[in-house]
């Protein structure tokens, strides 16, 4: 849906954050458009914090590190650092909830991911593993030590299994944990009650900033929480049809200058 939002509470944002995979960064070319480029360095020149929210570890976003932000959501919320590394938030999945996926995936074939503060490793090479790394332009992690696996310490993991046999697998197999996804290729699982909302919930804390006075931008399912929290949550035009749904405002695609058309839709810029 797209909802028309006062333009004198639009203009008064101080914060916007914003996705990668799909938002920042075009699948298509695997880089952020250069209008997108330039709209960040505008909203950062007028004093507005810019914070970028992803599942991706703060050791996978070498891509965009060209640029300058204010701060990183990472692992969608279970990992939230400053631009100068002042770690702000840190929480790891139930150690129960990774033992029983190592299990499962012992009886029933289930690739899957673990992401760690400083490494990501992965259960096997499948195809379908391989194109999804291939996908969002990252290196195959490498395959685990069976015998020797850390699970105290596990920030976020994805399992590759379809939309329909989510719901069941987590209520069986991870109950303290959450999914949520952005592909039917996997689920991202971070640690229950944890999403890209607490993520924004830290860095308005952290600034000083009131949710009021924030902006969100997201193309999955796991930008929902994020998009519905901040005052104004805008759909990239790629979005999922469940993201669009809950947004204040479609914008168009990443490719076609999303990011630039959406703040000066609200007279950010």
């Amino acid at each position: 849906m797209m909802n028309t939002l006062n333009t004198e509470i639009s203009t008064k944002i101080k914060a916007v954050f914003f996705d990668v995979d799909g938002t920042l960064i075009s699948f298509k070319t695997n880089k952020i458009p250069e209008s997108t480029q330039e709209a960040i360095k505008k909203l950062r020149e007028k004093g507005i914090k810019v914070i970028v929210a992803t599942g991706r570890s703060i050791n996978s976003l070498d891509h965009i590190k060209h640029m300058t932000f204010d701060g990183f959501i990472t692992f969608n919320g279970g990992y939230c650092v400053s631009a100068d590394g002042k770690l702000m938030f840190k929480q790891t999945i139930n150690s129960e909830d990774i033992q029983r996926l190592v299990d499962y995936s012992q009886d029933f074939p289930l690739s899957f991911s673990l992401m760690y503060e400083d490494k990501v490793e992965i259960n096997d090479a499948t195809p379908e593993v391989v194109g999804m790394y291939s996908h969002v332009n990252l290196p195959v992690p490498p395959i685990h030590d069976k015998e020797n696996i850390d699970i105290e310490n596990v920030l976020q993991a994805n399992i590759f299994l379809g939309p329909d046999e989510e719901k069941s697998f987590m209520e069986n197999v991870m109950p303290n944990s959450i999914s949520s996804r952005w592909t039917p290729l996997f689920a991202d699982v971070n640690p229950g009650g944890i999403s890209k909302q607490n993520g924004v919930e830290n860095f308005c804390k952290y600034f000083g900033i009131d949710v009021s006075a924030t902006m969100s931008f997201g193309d999955g399912g796991n930008d929902i929480s994020m998009l519905k929290f901040t005052k104004i949550g805008v759909a990239m035009g790629n979005a999922n049809d469940n993201v669009k749904e809950i947004a204040d405002f479609v914008t168009e695609e990443v490719d076609n200058h999303g990011i630039e058309l959406a703040l000066a839709h609200f007279g950010i810029l």
